[in-house]
Order: structure tokens, then C-alpha cells, then sequence
């Protein structure tokens, strides 16, 4: 039977050593084919390590329990032949910087054809004509081949590594903040290039960002991550505008809006639950405005709004949060 998802995470659970939790707690998520998908959060809150499982790029010494599927296969259990292949051909990651992703003495072209010509994927002359075509999809010339990686602009280079990520024609593509190191400008031609290309090539995506308006965009549906464990789960535009968890509703009311209202910015008080210390209960419970005896006990399990059974919430006091994200501050 096909898999019905290009990724599909299941209870994965990620501990290092030195910690007295683990850095990913029970993590369940999906990605079906032609599907963006964004992973949201603070920093530290295992966005990258979630997105990197895909490709079983974990820390040295992690403890890992659980299963990532890709294409239907556990690539926590493969052999490493056959995790060079998913790798090299069905699944591919765009990094935060693309100065970093690059060698800076080896030419475009290098960089591009490469993964597929040293392992047997395509002949040289194929690979070449996959970069021209799929730089011309990324909306540069056939020319870039021949520059080196500091010829070109930052934004020119991003899109240089999302047709690099696309050589191999990948499943599923995993995008770690690739706007972060962009102008505004730019940012926004990548935004559309991937919506773009996703259209185009029927590819998954996963996009991992700490930028709401960007998830809000760019995606069909939303995972937020807190401390290690999905706080919510639910189509983008319900999940922006009815959140059920009460760190969702701090993180929309403190990001800056043209059209809100003047003073101070909202900010989330405290800080995210150290490593260090074990966390019995739920991980925003020193944070949250709505937390009680029991958020400090007892972890919350996900549950379904009751109108909305793909809208997902570890919270106790989901019942609570059906307004608006002001009511929950001032709780």
C-alpha cells in the first residue's frame, strides 16, 4: 500500500546526554505529498532537530525511541547504503544561511551537480541540464553555473541552494529558516519561488520559521513547538485565528503589526524550561496566565477542539482559549 504521508513522525522522543529531559518529548507529525507544512516556535524549542530526524542527522550520543517515516520507510532503522540514498535523492534540506551550505573556491555548477554525479544518479551531462532547468525554475540563468559562490548576491545564492536541494527530485523538502539571512525583498521572492515550486513539482514541505506572518502564508497547516513537544496542531488560518493553547496566543500577540495597537509590545514573560531540570507537568505552566495545580502535575495530553477535529491542543484549559488572543493575555 503507497504511504499516504511523504513524512510521518511518530512518538519521537530525543534525549541527549547530560539532560534530565528529553530535547524532543513525543513528537508526532506529518507532511503529505504537495502539502506545506510549518513548524513553529521559540528558539530552543527543537525545531531543527525535528526537521533534521528526516534525514536521521541526530546530535552525537542521542537516545531516540520512536519512528520517522519517509516515503513509508523508518529512516531511524536504515542502513547507512540506504541512507545515503534518501539523502542523495528523496529528501533535502535548505539551510538557514547558503554562504554556509556552499563551498566558496569550487564554481555553482560543482555545487549543483555533484551529489548526483558521484552517486550514480545521473551522467554529467544530465546533471547539467537538470541545474540549467532547475535554475531557470528558481529564476536565474544558466550562467550562475560558471560563478563562484561570492559572484552572486545572498538572495541569489538561496535560490542557488533550493535548486541544488531540488536536483534529485526529492519527496519531501526541509526548509530550516531559509529566510532568516535574506533582506525583506528577497525573503519574499523565496517564499514564492518554494510556493511555487511545490506547485510545480508536487513536492512536500516542511518549513521550519519563528515568523508567524511567514507560516501564515506559506502554509496549509501548522505545528507549534514548545520545549520539545507539539503545543498545538491545526490548518493555518483556523489555528492563527482561534488558538487553543495558551502559548500560541502569546506568540500572535507579541509579534509586531502595522495596524495594532501603539505602546509597549506584548512579551512572553520567564523563560523556556532548562534542560537540566525534569518537567513532570506541562512546559509552558510557569509561563501560561490560565495555569493551575494540575498544569504543574500533570503533562496535557492532545486533544480535538469539538468542532474542529484537526485542530489539536496539549492544553488543560483549551475549553478556555476559544477567544480572542487579548482575552488570554488578560486572563
Amino acid at each position: 500500500m503507497k504511504p499516504t504521508h511523504t513524512l510521518d513522525i511518530q512518538g519521537l522522543r530525543v534525549t541527549l546526554p547530560g539532560t534530565a529531559r528529553p530535547v524532543l518529548d513525543g513528537v508526532d507529525l506529518t507532511v503529505a505529498a504537495g502539502e506545506t507544512v510549518a513548524l513553529v516556535g521559540e528558539s530552543g524549542s527543537g525545531k531543527t532537530i525535528t526537521s533534521r530526524s528526516a534525514l536521521s542527522l541526530l546530535p552525537p550520543g542521542a537516545v531516540v525511541e520512536g519512528s520517522v517515516r519517509v516515503g513509508g520507510e523508518d529512516v531511524l532503522a536504515m542502513d547507512p547504503a540506504r541512507l545515503r540514498g534518501v539523502r542523495a535523492g528523496t529528501v533535502a534540506m535548505v539551510f538557514q544561511d547558503p554562504r554556509a551550505a556552499v563551498n566558496p573556491l569550487r564554481r555553482i555548477g560543482d555545487f549543483l551537480t555533484e551529489s548526483v554525479t558521484l552517486t550514480g544518479a545521473m551522467s554529467a551531462a544530465d546533471a547539467t541540464a537538470r541545474a540549467v532547468e532547475l535554475l531557470r525554475a528558481v529564476g536565474l540563468d544558466g550562467a550562475v553555473l560558471r560563478k563562484y559562490p561570492g559572484q552572486v548576491s545572498g538572495g541569489m545564492l538561496q535560490r542557488v541552494v533550493i535548486a541544488a536541494a531540488l536536483m534529485g527530485d526529492p519527496a519531501l523538502l526541509l526548509a530550516d529558516e531559509p529566510t532568516t539571512a535574506l533582506d525583506v525583498t528577497s525573503q519574499a521572492e523565496v517564499i514564492a519561488l518554494l510556493a511555487g515550486l511545490r506547485e510545480r513539482f508536487g513536492t512536500g514541505l516542511l518549513f521550519v520559521t519563528h515568523d508567524l506572518d511567514l507560516a501564515a502564508a506559506i502554509s496549509d497547516r501548522v505545528y507549534v513547538m514548545y520545549a520539545g513537544r507539539i503545543a498545538e496542531t491545526g490548518p493555518a488560518e483556523v489555528l492563527f485565528t482561534r488558538p487553543r493553547h495558551p502559548y500560541t496566543a502569546a506568540l500572535l500577540a507579541s509579534t509586531p503589526r502595522m495596524d495594532g495597537p501603539r505602546g509597549r509590545l506584548a512579551a512572553i514573560q520567564g523563560q523556556p524550561p532548562d534542560l537540566r531540570e525534569p518537567l513532570p507537568g506541562c512546559a509552558f505552566a510557569a509561563r501560561c496566565p490560565l495555569a493551575t495545580e494540575v498544569c504543574d502535575e500533570r503533562a496535557p495530553l492532545s486533544s480535538a477542539a469539538p468542532d474542529r477535529p484537526d485542530h489539536r491542543a496539549a492544553c488543560h484549559h483549551s475549553d478556555r482559549l476559544e477567544g480572542s488572543t487579548v482575552d488570554v493575555l488578560e486572563a
